[in-house]
């Protein structure tokens, strides 16, 4: 696990910064594929866990949600508008077509804009999903993401910061919108649910100036 600013701590995995988990404070945020439970328990042994939250209700990013949850005994916070999917076990796709994703969890708080998760506070980013969250410190101007921008292309594992694909934002106007609401904020890090994390808040605002406008 390695430390990137007071408070915030990154989960290693293979390949390195592909499905990225956080802990923020005593918060798990995303839980990664189904496969991910044994990495994640593995690094969070000794450590005081209080809650998993998610940012989004995506099949990578909550895949081992329930598992995590219920060997820690842990509450479960997401995204008001991705509370039905992730109960349900689904994910939104393109249409809103509500798409198997992972096992069903049960919400035990619902994360709207303003709440406070971790020392971080809750932004409400929708567009990748319709619940999509990031989280964002003021104090030192730390953003997490999640899937608003990737840090790089997560299927071929490279190349520069980029908006997700069409075909997995169901609302990619929106997403856009949310992405430079998020350059506005300034950041000084910015942690993707794909791709390392960037200490270099140019490369992010150059992204997202160059997204089209519609």
């Amino acid at each position: 696990m390695d430390q990137l600013a007071d408070g915030v701590w990154q989960l290693k995995g293979f390949p390195p910064n592909n499905i990225n988990v956080y802990v923020l404070g005593d918060v798990l945020v995303d839980a990664g594929l189904a496969f991910d439970k044994g990495r994640i328990l593995k690094q969070l042994k000794g450590r005081t866990i209080s809650a998993h939250a998610l940012t989004h209700a995506h099949f990578d990013h909550y895949g081992a949600s329930h598992a995590v949850c219920e060997a820690l005994s842990i509450p479960f916070w997401v995204g008001e508008k991705d509370v039905e999917a992730v109960e349900s076990g689904k994910m939104v796709g393109l249409g809103d077509r509500m798409l198997p994703a992972a096992r069903a969890q049960r919400v035990a708080r619902v994360l709207k804009e303003g709440d406070e998760v971790g020392g971080f506070t809750v932004l409400d980013t929708p567009g990748h999903s319709p619940g999509h969250v990031s989280y964002w410190r003021e104090s030192d101007r730390t953003l997490v993401c999640g899937d608003v921008m990737w840090g790089y292309n997560p299927f071929r594992m490279g190349g520069p910061i980029m908006e997700p694909f069409s075909f997995v934002s169901p609302d990619h106007k929106r997403n856009r919108e949310s992405a430079r609401r998020l350059a506005g904020l300034n950041p000084a890090l910015i942690c993707f649910g794909h791709g390392a994390p960037c200490r270099d808040p140019q490369r992010f605002f150059d992204a997202v100036a160059k997204l089209p406008a519609g």
